[in-house]
């Protein structure tokens, strides 16, 4: 996660915001760092080391008058020289001249710095300190972090440095012990909100820099612990005892000593950070309202929100809360829960009705009132006839009452608006499908579906402990095809509670079929589809047209442009259709532009396209248009992080546009969030019409499978292709499928099955001269043979595929392929020539103004510069590969970079950087790269800990590399015992 590192030794990264005086033209001045003075954002000349040690002195006084006999002693101690007086003041007067008399004041023979107090960087340091510790205190830790993050961000480097004089040194020692006592809390808080396996890098290099300071120890090893790497966090409790009884003949401290204990008896409150403290539900409850059911479970953030505004302290205003969203989601059973719990804060009653807003008759507000005002003692003869007669007549009984009023299933604000009390005290809970918009000081509150914690638990209180606890999985697979909807779980469980044959599995098979699955969601009068049914049936056509196609794709979303897309219609009328959608919530926004359907919606939705919308080839339409936005955005996404690639070229030709970019951030945005539709739009695209462009899109979106932050879809797609390209008999489709599965494999490290898919995608590609898929499977199996020691066909297939860019005059895969040569070149000892290739890589791709695949091509010289010890030059090279793999998302290449940068930090003895760089690179790992990576950066891991003396956690981490390297039959894994032997000898 992105903060600040204060202090730390780390990789680069950008520093939050400083908190700085709010008057620009004033002085400010720094001691956390070099001796400085700035007047607005002019650098002050601070004069000669002993003229800042002065200035230092007078600062740290926090304007308090230094008299001159302890200003010569800050500045000499014992022995000054003979003309220290005259030296001092000589340096004054210099200050002065350069700050001004008022701020540099003569004082009784003395001096003193007058200024504002967040002039300084210490003050403000310490106020930000002490904020941090009430926002802790509060329980805010979120903002107690920042707060500490900004205090350790105004550090620059050593504290007073190149300042001379005792006075300096001991202020030096005191400044930096307090920045690593903020360092412990805020790393602690880090610990607090989960941030876990963020802090071991941090924490690895301090304890490295600071071995004997045991609070650091401890929060490693709780680090550790928790990013469930239990062996090293009792290394690291191994390493501190060794350690200590070496260098102070004592034992750790007792708290260290439990910690130890409790991590050895797999203490659960240990592994999992401090709970927040759930704030208590206001105890309401209504009068005269329907039964609340006793099985009413979970909504616990809700009900206090409508709790809340419900009851007021004092009374002094007339709340109104407009509950929304879908059939079936819980409206009424929520409301009517809050509404009982209000009860004692409304003694003088509660009214309810249902409005029947969702059918096709709305309740009459004059109907409504009459009703009203006879359960409130009213006589029908002293009821008026006229709506404004009977609202009056209301609002005025209702005066000086505490009463709250339920409006239930409302149709829109004009029904509601008639029924609403007039004065304070009173209250109004309204429930319906349409958001109230338009009903002025309402508080909107829109449902969503349960979590899965609380469907489950709706779901065991219906059909009984006894029967889902042996079938636990099955009861999730249940409520899960019932999209969480509580009415959808309330009849499937009612179901199963009234069939005792049934076993939930056997509940679980029915609902999986979809095209099923709606009509499977009904018991006695209630069902899912009739609920859907009566919102459907008020949609005007073109309302209609755009719920049914939009229900068509696949995606979790869809944005506005992709919808458009779909419905072949303009943005603007796109979007006025989609948001009349959601004011009926039959569709939900989940983010400005973009929209979603609720799965049992969206069924619905399907169901509805294949009745209503005529002719059939309609829906095909649809899909193919969307498949064309997508593929056309795409290939302009590839093209604009790409220049002069011709893959774009190879690309199957689009009817319909897609969006343009002005710039390859915005570019990388856009496919990153649309990467799940993209590629379920692959998948649902796999037929014969629209394979090849479904095979295309994926290429296109090659980004997604190398970041490695959508590999499992992406390979999923794949695979989907690939199979749907052999039945449909289509050697072209299936050749770039199975190219893409190939590069899935490689980046994973399944280095066999990348090299049988890649020389399969030649084989296929060469049968019908498809040149695309014949250069990039020949650049892959080239790398693939490096990483499988096979150095000479290696260097066969790269030079193959250096041919074939060139016959198409792709000069960045040129590159690519010159860049994979340099890495067999080094492998087998051609440091010099691995070199010269880099950099005809990076030539290329410079020209091109290729950032992403220069950065690969840095990479590779970073990797051939480290074996020929230019290690400055390897360092600069990885760094600025680095910082482009962030730019672009590229997780994979940024973990890599990470990995190189600590192998170069090795060769250099550095061995602290080297730890904080690979447990970075691991952290970045996480999930992505396979476990062949993973034990690479272990293996290194392990070396730098050695080398700082962490030798437990040395042996654990290559005890785990060995482990990976002797499953996947990998040659690296000799190298490894070696590195354990000797511990083993001895």
């Amino acid at each position: 996660m992105d903060r600040d590192n204060g202090p730390r030794m780390r990789v680069p990264e950008q520093r939050a915001p400083q908190r700085q005086p709010t008057d620009d033209a004033g002085l400010r001045f720094s001691v956390l760092g070099p001796v400085r003075a700035w007047r607005g954002g002019e650098v002050l000349p601070s004069g000669s080391p002993m003229q800042r040690a002065l200035l230092a002195a007078l600062l740290l006084r926090d304007g308090r008058t230094a008299t001159a006999a302890e200003l010569i002693d800050a500045l000499w101690g014992d022995e000054p020289p003979s003309q220290a007086l005259a030296a001092v003041r000589t340096y004054a007067s210099r200050l002065r001249k350069v700050l001004d008399p008022q701020t540099l004041a003569s004082d009784s023979g003395g001096y003193a710095i007058r200024t504002r107090h967040d002039a300084l960087d210490v003050t403000v340091a310490q106020e930000l300190a002490a904020d941090a510790e009430k926002a802790r205190a509060a329980g805010d830790r979120g903002r107690a972090r920042t707060l500490l993050n900004q205090a350790l961000g105004l550090w620059d480097g050593e504290v007073l440095a190149s300042v001379p004089g005792p006075y300096a040194e001991n202020q030096r020692t005191r400044l930096e012990e307090w920045r690593l006592q903020l360092t412990e809390t805020r790393l602690d808080l880090d610990l607090e909100v989960g941030c876990h396996a963020e802090a071991v890098s941090e924490l690895t290099a301090l304890t490295a820099a600071h071995p004997l300071r045991e609070r650091l120890r401890e929060l490693l090893m709780v680090a550790l612990y928790r990013s469930g790497r239990q062996a090293e966090a009792l290394a690291v409790y191994a390493d501190t005892r060794r350690l200590l009884a070496e260098e102070l003949g004592v034992d750790p401290r007792p708290e260290l000593a439990q910690l130890q204990a409790r991590i050895l008896r797999a203490d659960e409150e240990l592994a999992r950070p401090p709970d927040e403290p759930a704030p208590a539900a206001a105890p309401v409850r209504p009068a005269q309202l329907p039964a609340t059911v006793p099985d009413f479970t979970g909504r616990a953030a809700f009900v206090r929100e409508l709790s809340d505004r419900l009851v007021t302290s004092d009374g002094s205003v007339m709340a109104v809360s407009a509950l929304a969203g879908i059939g079936g989601v819980g409206k009424t059973t929520l409301a009517v829960h809050v509404a009982h719990q209000a009860r004692k804060h409304f003694p003088d009653g509660q009214l309810y009705v249902d409005l029947q807003g969702a059918g096709s008759r709305a309740a009459e507000p004059e109907t409504v009132l009459g009703a009203f005002l006879r359960a409130l003692g009213a006589a029908d003869s002293s009821i008026p006839d006229s709506l404004d007669e009977r609202a009056a007549l209301y609002r005025s009984t209702l005066d000086g009452r505490r009463i709250l009023v339920l409006l239930d299933n409302a149709h829109d604000a004009a029904q509601i608006r008639p029924l609403l009390p007039g004065t304070a005290g009173c209250a109004a809970l309204i429930t319906s499908r349409v958001r109230m918009v338009d009903l002025a000081a309402a508080h909107l509150v829109d449902l969503d579906v349960m979590s899965p914690e609380e469907a489950l638990q709706l779901f065991t209180r219906i059909v009984g402990e006894e029967r889902i606890n042996s079938e636990r999985k099955a009861a999730l697979d249940v409520v899960a095809a019932c999209g969480f909807l509580p009415l959808a779980i309330r009849i499937a469980a009612s179901r199963l509670a009234a069939r005792r044959t049934w076993t939930v599995s056997v509940l679980a098979a029915k609902l999986a079929d979809e095209r099923r699955r709606l009509d499977e969601l009904q018991a006695g009068d209630l069902a899912v589809k009739a609920t859907f049914e009566l919102g459907y049936g008020q949609l005007e056509p073109a309302q209609a047209r755009a719920f049914r196609l939009l229900g068509l794709a696949d995606g979790p979303d869809i944005s506005l442009a992709a919808a458009a897309a779909l419905l072949n219609l303009d943005p603007h009328t796109a979007e006025d259709l989609l948001e009349a959608l959601v004011d009926t919530s039959l569709l939900e926004s989940a983010a400005p532009g973009r929209y979603r359907y609720h799965d049992l919606v969206r069924l619905y939705a399907r169901s509805c396209a294949e009745r209503d919308e005529q002719p059939p080839v309609e829906r095909e339409m649809a899909l193919s248009r969307l498949l064309d936005f997508y593929l056309a955005t795409a290939a302009g996404v590839y093209a604009l992080e790409r220049p002069g690639d011709r893959l774009v070229d190879h690309l199957e030709p689009t009817e319909h546009a897609g969006l343009s970019f002005g710039n390859r951030h915005a570019a990388l945005d856009w496919l990153y969030a649309e990467a799940t539709n993209l590629l379920a739009c692959v998948c649902q695209a796999s037929r014969p019409a629209t394979l090849r462009r479904a095979v295309d899109l994926l290429y296109a979106a090659l980004d997604l499978g190398e970041s490695g932050a959508n590999s499992k879809q992406y390979e999923a797609a794949a695979l989907t292709v690939r199979e749907a390209s052999r039945a449909c008999g289509d050697p072209r489709a299936e050749g770039r499928a199975v190219m893409s599965l190939a590069n899935v494999h490689q980046l994973a490290g399944r280095f066999d099955r990348a090299d049988r898919e890649a020389q399969e995608a030649m084989r296929l590609a060469d049968t019908v001269k498809d040149l695309l898929p014949i250069c990039w499977a020949a650049n892959a199996r080239g790398i693939i043979a490096l990483y499988q020691n096979r150095h000479a066909d290696g260097e066969a297939f790269l030079t193959q595929a250096i041919e074939a860019f060139r016959s198409d005059g792709n000069r960045p895969g040129e590159a690519s392929a010159l860049c994979n040569l340099s890495r067999i070149h080094l492998a087998t000892g051609r440091t010099p020539s691995a070199i010269t290739l880099a950099r005809s890589g990076i030539e290329i791709y410079d020209s091109l103004r290729h950032a992403l695949r220069g950065a690969n091509a840095r990479y590779a010289l970073g990797m051939a510069l480290t074996q020929s010890m230019q290690l400055a030059s390897a360092t600069a090279q990885l760094n600025e590969a680095l910082e482009v793999f962030r730019d672009s998302r590229q997780r994979l290449w940024e973990g890599m970079t990470l990995f190189r940068l600590a192998e170069v930090d090795i060769a250099a003895g550095h061995f602290a950087q080297a730890a904080q760089y690979s447990e970075s690179a691991l952290t970045v790992l996480r999930g992505i790269g396979g476990e062949w990576r993973r034990g690479n950066v272990l293996t290194v891991l392990g070396r730098a800990l050695d080398g700082i003396g962490q030798t437990g956690r040395a042996r654990v981490c290559w005890r785990e590399a060995l482990g990976i390297y002797e499953e996947l039959d990998s040659p690296e894994a000799e190298a490894v015992r070696s590195l354990l032997a000797p511990a083993a000898a001895a």
